[in-house]
């Protein structure tokens, strides 16, 4: 049978601290992503004519700014390599026609970043979930995720009225 993902949301209820380090991870993600579209941009204008250059061209990874910014380090570093993984879908969606070109993030509406489980960083335990950076953060989980399934990721959210919830994909 053919494994297949399903995702559960549920509310987050963070302490002031742990809400602040979700914000400050909001803006670093942010950040990474117009940082690496700017110097995509600015790659494609200098090398337009050249279309097997700009194939070759190596594109930076969040590591590269870490020396640069310090306070990029203070965040989970996985959710950091997704902003450059959901560039690196925007730009190929836009080349294969299906999609416009990338736009810079804004602050405004809706705010989210997705990590990864990795050596089972993320679990769910009666109430609270533990989280990269956060560690344990109270969650309403209303419905049960069965124990047969795997978690693969976790998107955190902030809606606008400023209300944290989580999306956790499992398979």
């Amino acid at each position: 049978m053919a494994k297949q993902n399903k995702a559960y949301k549920f509310r987050l209820y963070p302490t002031d601290e742990q809400a602040f380090i979700i914000r400050k991870t909001f803006g670093c993600v942010r950040f990474v992503y117009n940082k690496m579209l700017a110097e995509r941009k600015a790659m494609y204008e200098l090398l337009k004519e050249n279309k097997e250059a700009l194939k070759k061209v190596k594109h930076p990874t969040p590591a590269k700014y870490k020396s640069e910014f310090e306070w990029l380090k203070e965040v989970d570093s996985l959710s950091l390599a997704n902003a450059q993984l959901n560039l690196d879908k925007a730009y190929k969606a836009f080349f294969k026609g299906n999609a416009k070109f990338p736009k810079f993030k804004s602050k405004r509406h809706k705010q989210s970043y997705t990590t990864n489980v990795v050596n089972g960083n993320i679990q769910l335990l009666d109430g609270h979930i533990k989280l990269p950076k956060l560690k344990m953060v109270k969650i309403n989980q209303h419905r049960a995720i069965s124990s047969e399934y795997t978690i693969k990721s976790c998107t955190l959210s902030m809606t606008a009225s400023g209300k944290y919830y989580i999306s956790i994909l499992t398979e």
